[in-house]
């Protein structure tokens, strides 16, 4: 059984503060956040290549924006830790008539879905909005099937020293926002049983990564 979140202790962000930060600007997001990061969120969705009757999960769904970009022929199963978050999903679902979605308030490091339910997992904009990655990962491990497609849509530090010190100093103003800066790729990688197939840098400004994982784990 996999810790929840809510009992760990970890330097930067309680499941507290991830629940808060996004509860403060869940009526914004689409208006500010949203317009930067909804054509990343479009290509993410295409990057995980949904067949007829896959099953597909999205971790983070947020205010829903990337709902009306899936296959209507697939099941689609999206969570968030967020209530106010998935009032805006659940807007979307009426709006769009996404009879094929469901949507969970679920914490991410502690899903209540049974071992390689879905064929295909996709975290945009999480990974570095939780307190415990490495806790996230692992589920999205164990509820993706071997072979499955795991995709991540986020910024991770880049290895540039110079570029590498901004980040670490608006750390502390992004942690407010519910995200840290200082998180690398390889962090999220070593230890894990994804195999890397493909990488892609995004807008705004290129600061954001696509990278798509095959689940190597043993059937």
């Amino acid at each position: 059984m996999v810790t929840n979140l809510s009992k760990i202790s970890a330097p930067y962000l309680s499941i507290t503060q991830v629940e808060r930060a996004y509860s403060r600007y869940a009526h914004l997001y689409d208006v500010t956040f949203g317009k930067l990061f909804n054509e990343p969120r479009l290509i993410a969705v295409r990057w995980l290549d949904a067949q007829s009757a896959e099953r597909i999960l999205e971790v983070g769904v947020g205010t829903g924006i990337s709902l009306p970009h899936y296959r209507k022929d697939c099941a689609i199963t999206a969570i968030d830790v967020s209530n106010e978050m998935l009032e805006h999903s659940h807007l979307q679902v009426e709006k769009h008539a996404l009879s094929h979605v469901t949507l969970e308030n679920m914490d991410a490091g502690n899903m209540q879905f049974s071992d390689n339910s879905f064929d295909a997992v996709m975290a945009a904009y999480v990974i570095t909005a939780v307190p415990d990655h490495k806790t996230v990962i692992q589920e999205m491990v164990r509820v993706c099937r071997p072979g499955g497609r795991i995709v991540f849509l986020n910024h991770f530090s880049n290895g540039n020293q110079f570029i590498g010190s901004i980040e670490k100093l608006a750390s502390p103003l992004c942690r407010h926002l519910g995200f840290r800066t200082d998180l690398g790729l390889q962090a999220v990688l070593d230890g894990t049983t994804m195999q890397v197939i493909r990488t892609q840098r995004v807008t705004p400004l290129g600061l954001g990564n696509l990278v798509e994982c095959v689940n190597r784990k043993a059937a």
